[in-house]
């Protein structure tokens, strides 16, 4: 059975046609409360993981509603820090707890399908 296409503004939809095409990574921890430095941590070693070199270019916390970049633009069907990572070549979200933190990181090399 084939997986449905993530809606447009989930971290998980293609970047559209042209683009690398858009890996996902769910991790669940459980111990305890997150916090942004302990998930940084996990998203980053899980990008290692998927690619070479990857690069930060936008996280989010669903818990305070901080997201970084600071950016305003781009309509309503996706958040701004999202619509950012995209457009500079992201293509590889790492979604920790079902959202609780989502990380978006661009890659030189296409992200590992295996992992």
């Amino acid at each position: 059975m084939t997986k449905p296409r993530p809606p447009p503004g989930d971290p998980g939809h293609p970047g559209g046609p042209g683009r690398n095409p858009h890996r996902q990574v769910d991790l669940e921890e459980h111990d305890g409360e997150l916090s942004f430095t302990e998930a940084k941590r996990l998203a980053d070693a899980a990008a290692r993981g998927c690619a070479s070199d990857p690069m930060l270019l936008a996280w989010f916390s669903r818990k305070t509603g901080e997201h970084s970049p600071k950016v305003e633009c781009c309509g309503e069907d996706k958040p701004a820090w999202l619509v950012y990572a995209e457009s500079r070549g992201g293509h590889l979200t790492i979604r920790l707890n079902n959202g609780e933190y989502v990380f978006v990181y661009r890659a030189e090399e296409d992200p590992d399908p295996s992992v």
